[in-house]
């Protein structure tokens, strides 16, 4: 059953990354052709950001991402559209056996509107998780906005393509405001992408 129901639908934020791909496409087509599988599952995608290289997270655990996010309107049913993300992630043969590994998709859902779920105390429990704890602990129920969207660049760089106003309702830190305030070198390491040429 789902967890939440809403009955005024609200815009989702989501972040999306790769750095595997086929053998007959970059990472950035891949990264297009899953939003347009979400468009065809009728998720309904108001904007998209521009594509980033990002370094990949931790050091060392794999080549270099493509990052990108997106907005979609209209989702009534968080839970529900937090599935069609993972069906769509296991399309392209995401397996959630290694906790930030390599992987052909990621599609991560940052917010919806300004809901906060389950509840503050628990959010904010993941929020202040040491980064030791991070690499080994995962949450086994959904969590918005998402505990880590004001740690990461990779994430805050292209949501200010798209989202710069989004306010996170347990900081009142808006998506600028969030994304100023991480380390330069955080920033400027999230290289936009001009083409979709050999970006592998």
């Amino acid at each position: 059953m789902s967890e939440c129901v809403l009955q005024n639908p609200l815009n989702a934020l989501v972040a999306l990354g790769s750095n595997q791909v086929t053998a007959h496409e970059t990472v950035m087509e891949l990264l297009v052709e899953a939003v347009a599988r979400l468009s065809e599952r009728g998720v309904v995608i108001r904007s998209v950001s521009r594509f980033f290289s990002t370094p990949c997270f931790p050091a060392g655990a794999g080549p270099d991402f493509v990052n990108a996010a997106f907005e979609a309107s209209d989702v009534a049913d968080p839970a529900a559209f937090l599935s069609v993300l993972h069906e769509v992630e296991a399309e392209f043969g995401r397996a959630r056996e290694q906790r930030w590994g390599q992987r052909t998709l990621d599609l991560d859902l940052i917010a919806v509107g300004d809901l906060v779920l389950p509840d503050a105390g628990f959010v904010q429990q993941w929020m202040d998780l040491p980064l030791e704890d991070q690499v080994q602990k995962a949450p086994d129920q959904m969590i918005l906005p998402h505990p880590r969207v004001q740690d990461r660049s990779f994430v805050l760089v292209p949501l200010m393509d798209i989202a710069p106003d989004w306010v996170h309702p347990l900081s009142g830190l808006s998506v600028k405001q969030m994304h100023d305030a991480l380390p330069l070198a955080d920033r400027k390491s999230v290289k936009p992408l001009d083409n979709l040429e050999n970006h592998a």
